[in-house]
């Protein structure tokens, strides 16, 4: 919990799964998300990959992204934090 600690300031948006994490819908494609970007709830921020199936991890809250806490094809646990909304 120390490490949360250091996170800026917002909404987290965690892994429900364990599985890897993409960034975009498909290598190459633009990212669903930037930091700065406007979200609303419902917005695809991070799909997580489990076992071949793509699951979409969506804004629960509107606002804008402060951070993007994974890397694409990274390795992701769960309740890991993914992303901050403020």
């Amino acid at each position: 919990v120390a490490a949360e600690a250091a996170l800026p300031a917002g909404t987290l948006v965690r892994s429900p799964i364990v599985g890897t994490a993409y960034l975009a819908a498909e290598p190459g494609a633009a990212p669903f998300i930037r930091v700065g970007a406007t979200v609303k709830p419902g917005d695809t921020l991070v799909i997580v990959e489990a076992m071949k199936v793509m699951n979409a991890i969506s804004a629960t809250t509107g606002g804008t992204v402060k951070a993007v806490l994974v890397d694409n094809g990274q390795p992701v646990e769960y309740d890991q934090p993914l992303v901050v909304i403020e």
